[in-house]
């Protein structure tokens, strides 16, 4: 008690001696709480019209209003207004003082800033007028849009049927804007437009109890009476036969006779009108370094210098009898590579996924809630789809995140890869990641549904090595099959700076792969053509990946027998999707954090 009061009166002494110190600290907090409270406002009005722009797009606070609109307005006008919003919030931005944000907020204020900035520049460019990719886009997210409907009540189906009759002008929309970026000379490459509008065709070619947007007619809640169930059956057909189907043939026809006959020859970014700045941001974009083109495409040429050099290990290790290229041809042809049936390789790809499942609490402390499952690629889209990809959900959602593994054209589908796919789209990939990024209820709602992809895509493909550590790749087939992946994002970026910004062509793209990675040559074109597609974003993997590399050999460095990989694990994943900078600087604090309390034991 003598000791509190003594304390008391010193205390007590140094206020009456320095109050205007004590009153300066008092206002210092409170402003900076205050300052707090105005960028979170600014925050959560963005998301607010974020949600009103795009009704899609996943969402967890229930009392955001619902938007008038069910498609998103893509028209130039609309794209206009959303980017004056833009440059508004950016603006509210810019007048809260940085210096006065607590840390974590400071990295909000960093990534929310970086967004903002991009979607002004991506509407400047009218990047919308080149709506998908070689493999996805506007059409493929309409084929599988009871994907984002809950099927619960009455008025459910029947918001559901209103978004169907939304389709064909949407499409419109798309079409118009295609049309303006074919006058200007923007527009997809004709070469990956090979087979494109198959998957259109698909859509209403296919049964329709088969169809994907038919499926929830095809099961109703318990509770629903046999009229209500008849008329809504009635209603799904008609929307779907008199509109939807019509909209998708018309689309079909206007890639065919209008969009691919007028599509340029021309491969690279740089030939796009402005072409070098708009590659250049897409470079930062994804990368979130400040890398010129030139460096990383040196970067991607070292890296397929030193895997293949391992690759040849391996080769010499199995006592192969022939070169390089023909261990690739036997890898490419020999049946026991290959599941017989599509059952066969999505039980192989769950096996796998369910022994890391088992592995997990040897490198993460903290694990995710979500589930996950493991499905085929949906057939409709699957001839020009990836070898797989991980589709998240929303934290509410009654379904799970899924691991989809494409199971069309078997035998181009090798089980030596799929140790590595699975580890890089499920766990400790894509689904770790993702789910606990939006467990973390101390971001706002911007950061926890935001996907960082030089983060994400790096935390993929260090995850496939991280089975290194506990028990995968014990065949040497598929440790191949793990460098062959690590080959595949090493090339990328040789190959999507050579496309964009050195003139190559798709076949010396194609080559490069073919002669150093055992891919099937299916899966090679197919990701060829997605990176001329896409510029930029294939930069995000292994640019990642090192990064994580480094910071890791970093912390072993520094920490030493205190290094401890679960604790690492999860301060990477501590606070979301970051920035490779803003990363780099967290991990460098955590090892000084660390050091210091080491230190202290010790003294």
């Amino acid at each position: 008690m003598k000791q509190l009061i003594i304390l008391g009166l010193v205390a007590s002494s140094i206020i009456s001696l320095y109050p205007e110190r004590v009153v300066a600290k008092d206002l210092s907090v409170t402003q900076s709480h205050e300052t707090s409270q105005q960028l979170h406002q600014i925050f959560e009005r963005e998301w607010q019209a974020r949600a009103a722009r795009n009704p899609l797009k996943p969402n967890t606070k229930k009392e955001l209003s619902k938007s008038d609109l069910l498609l998103m307005d893509v028209s130039p006008a609309a794209y206009e207004k959303w980017a004056e919003q833009s440059r508004e919030f950016l603006k509210q931005l810019e007048a809260i003082d940085y210096q006065k944000l607590s840390q974590v907020d400071q990295i909000n204020y960093q990534i929310f800033s970086r967004q903002l900035n991009h979607r002004i520049a991506e509407i400047t460019y009218k990047t919308y007028q080149i709506p998908f990719l070689s493999d996805s886009g506007f059409h493929t997210e309409m084929m599988n849009l009871h994907l984002h409907s809950q099927f619960k009540t009455v008025e459910d189906y029947q918001e559901y049927i209103q978004l169907l009759a939304s389709i064909p002008a949407y499409f419109s929309q798309n079409i118009d804007n295609m049309k303006a970026g074919l006058k200007r000379k923007y527009s997809m490459p004709k070469v990956v437009m090979q087979g494109f509008t198959q998957v259109i065709e698909s859509v209403y070619k296919s049964k329709l109890e088969t169809n994907n947007l038919w499926q929830p007619f095809t099961a109703f809640p318990a509770h629903f009476s046999p009229s209500e169930k008849a008329k809504l059956i009635q209603q799904g057909r008609a929307v779907l036969n008199d509109l939807v189907f019509p909209a998708f043939k018309k689309l079909k026809v206007f890639f065919e006779d209008e969009y691919i006959p007028n599509t340029r020859h021309s491969l690279a970014a740089y030939e796009l009108p402005n072409g070098k700045a708009y590659y250049q941001m897409q470079v930062e974009h994804f990368s979130t370094l400040e890398l010129t083109a030139d460096e990383i495409h040196q970067i991607g040429l070292d890296e397929v210098a030193r895997i293949r050099g391992e690759m040849e290990t391996i080769i010499k290790q199995l006592e192969f009898k022939g070169d390089f290229k023909d261990f690739l041809a036997y890898l490419r042809t020999e049946p026991k590579f290959y599941a017989k049936t599509p059952l066969e390789l999505i039980k192989q790809a769950s096996y796998l996924a369910k022994k890391m499942d088992g592995q997990l609490p040897k490198l993460f402390k903290r694990l995710p809630r979500q589930p996950y499952t493991v499905e085929p690629v949906p057939e409709s889209i699957a001839p020009k789809y990836t070898t797989g990809r991980y589709i998240p959900a929303p934290l509410e959602s009654e379904r799970s995140g899924a691991y989809w593994v494409n199971t069309y054209a078997l035998d181009k589908r090798p089980l030596y890869v799929l140790e590595a796919l699975t580890l890089h789209e499920a766990v400790p990939g894509h689904h770790l990641q993702v789910a606990l990024n939006r467990e973390l209820d101390n971001l706002p709602e911007f950061r926890r549904h935001s996907y960082i992809s030089a983060f994400g895509e790096g935390w993929g493909l260090y995850s496939e090595k991280l089975g290194l550590e506990v028990g995968f790749y014990q065949d040497p087939y598929s440790n191949f099959g793990r460098l062959t992946y690590e080959m595949w994002r090493a090339a990328r970026l040789v190959i999507d700076t050579g496309i964009h910004a050195k003139g190559w062509t798709r076949e010396q793209s194609i080559k490069l792969l073919a002669e150093n990675s055992a891919l099937s040559m299916l899966n090679i074109t197919t990701e060829v053509d997605r990176y001329i597609s896409w510029p930029g974003q294939a930069l995000s993997y292994k640019l990642g990946e090192l990064k994580i590399l480094a910071l890791r050999s970093k912390a072993e460095e520094s920490l030493g027998q205190h290094f401890d990989i679960r604790e690492f694990h999860d301060e990477i994943l501590r606070y979301g999707s970051l920035p490779l900078k803003v990363l780099e600087s967290q991990i460098m604090r955590y090892i000084e954090s660390k050091l210091t309390a080491i230190n202290a034991e010790g003294a």
